[in-house]
Formats: structure tokens, sequence, C-alpha cells
């Protein structure tokens, strides 16, 4: 049998020494037993203060995160618990998630615009940087960007709507053309001419022909970002950041059609399923509804 003399010059870990002087508590002091285990009496009552079980919390912060597809922070699972009626500290919540081993997709914080250092260009701006509070189909906003397929590079193209960020338009095709952008404009549902303006970078696949045919048809305002000027598309630029985060970098695809499947799957589940800290913790889809019942 194990006894305190035994612990006093065993090199045992504090644990194990919080354990023993529990364990004899009935019998000898608390003050002596701490003296002959050197150990401090403060850390004793610290250690031996029973912990509250956590199992149930565990489990509710992995299914979230899990539903989240690994992609929240401490944020945004405390307002998921607390839309469930629980009040949990993010600092509780990350000591949870690294105990758990839940390390989310993001390692490192969302775009940051460098330093404006772009040229000027005689194109019209017409946004200005201007993302904020706009009405519904105000502005739409867009931006390309590529996926392995295979061994070969597909794109991906997206239209945003920055009245609640939903993604309102979107196609996947194996060519870096204005064909994605107009595909892309066919996917939206609901008439074209409800946008007003469509605001992108200078690249060549929206200054085009093609793109401006469209937009002349349905009477859509151009604006374009200054040359080299990722600050004024910042929105597309953290929207893309999101989507090659949770989606591109962590899905393979066999060929174009399992991209375009895989795809129109993260889509739905961003608009109707994806809580955004800039619209009070509400999807896109929930935004629209909540904010559209206003005007009505």
């Amino acid at each position: 049998m194990l006894t305190i003399q035994h612990f006093k010059t065993s090199g045992a870990d504090l644990r194990t020494k919080v354990n023993v002087i529990k364990a004899n508590a009935h019998k000898y002091s608390v003050s002596a037993m701490c003296r002959v285990l050197q150990v401090n009496r403060s850390s004793y009552y610290y250690e031996a203060k029973q912990k509250p079980d956590e199992s149930g919390l565990a489990s509710e912060i992995t299914q979230i995160f899990r539903a989240s597809r690994n992609n929240y922070g401490t944020r945004k699972i405390k307002k998921e618990l607390m839309d469930a009626g629980k009040q949990v500290s993010r600092r509780r919540i990350g000591r949870i998630m690294k105990q758990e081993g839940l390390v989310s997709n993001y390692t490192t914080a969302q775009f940051k615009p460098q330093k404006d250092t772009c040229s000027e260009s005689k194109t019209e701006n017409v946004l200005n940087r201007q993302f904020q509070n706009r009405e519904y189909r105000d502005v739409v906003i867009s931006d390309l960007t590529y996926v392995r397929v295979g061994t070969r590079w597909n794109y991906i193209c997206v239209l945003v709507d920055l009245f609640n960020r939903e993604i309102i338009g979107y196609s996947a095709g194996e060519h870096k053309t204005a064909g994605l952008v107009k595909a892309a404009f066919q996917s939206v549902e609901g008439s074209l001419e409800e946008i007003r303006l469509f605001h992108t970078d200078r690249g060549n696949e929206f200054k085009n022909q093609t793109v401006e045919e469209l937009l002349e048809v349905f009477d859509i305002e151009r604006s374009l970002s200054h040359k080299g000027c990722p600050y004024d598309n910042a929105v597309a630029e953290a929207t893309f950041k999101i989507i090659k985060t949770e989606f591109v970098w962590n899905e393979t695809f066999a060929d174009l059609k399992e991209l375009k499947l895989k795809l129109w799957d993260y889509v739905n589940w961003y608009n109707h399923h994806r809580i955004h800290s800039s619209l009070g913790y509400q999807t896109p889809v929930q935004y629209r509804q909540n904010n559209l019942k206003k005007v009505v």
C-alpha cells in the first residue's frame, strides 16, 4: 500500500500528491501532509477542487464545430451556444476546443488590405469602397479564383450582394473567361434588372464586350476598382478568402462535374447555414428575410 512517507521523496507529480492527500485527509492533517509532501496548500485546494463535468458541453461544441464544416472559431460557437440558451465564455470554449483537438480551417485572420499603393486610373470607381448599408440588390460584386481539378486548373466565379453578403450567382468552368461571368449571371434567381451597380476589379474577364453587353441589356451600371487596388474590392477579396479556406483547400475534385456539384452544396450551406458576424450572427438568407419584412 502506498503511504505518505513513500511519496515524500519520490518526485511524484502534483496531481498524484494531491490524490494521496485527499485519500488520507480523514487520518492526517491536510497542512501536515502538504508540508511533508512539499505541496503548497493553495495549490492543493485548487487542484482538489471538484472540476465540473464538461463532457456534455464538449459534445455540443464539437457538434457545432463539425456542423460549421470545421470553420467556426470561439466567437461564432459562443453565439450558437447563446442561441441554445447557454452562456459560455470564449476562453472556456477555446480551452475545450484545444482539449478536443478542434482546429479551425482558419489559421490567419480575414483579409487585411495592404498599404494603399495603387496607381491612379481614369476608369470610374463608382462604388468607391462604400461597402456598408447597401440596399437589396443595390450593389453586386464579383471575382474569380482558380481551383485544382484533377491535374489541371479550373475556375469559379461568384456574385455577392453587398446587402447581405449572399452569393446570388456562381459558376465553374475550365477557362477564366467572360463566359464564366455570364454563366454566373445566368444562375441568379429573379430579375437581373433589380441590380443597380456591378463592381469588380479590372481583370480581362470582366472588362470585355460580352460583359458590357449583358450589363447594357439589363441597365446595370458599371464600377471598376483602380488598377492594383485590392482595397477597392475588399469584400470580394474577403469572400474568396472564406471560400478558399472553407471549400477550395479542403476538397478534392476529380472533374468539373464534381466541382460544380460540390460548389452548389457549399453555396447552399454558405447562404442558409453559415452565420456572419457582420450580419449580427445571422445567415445571409436569415438577414434578407428579416430585413425585407420591414420594408414591405
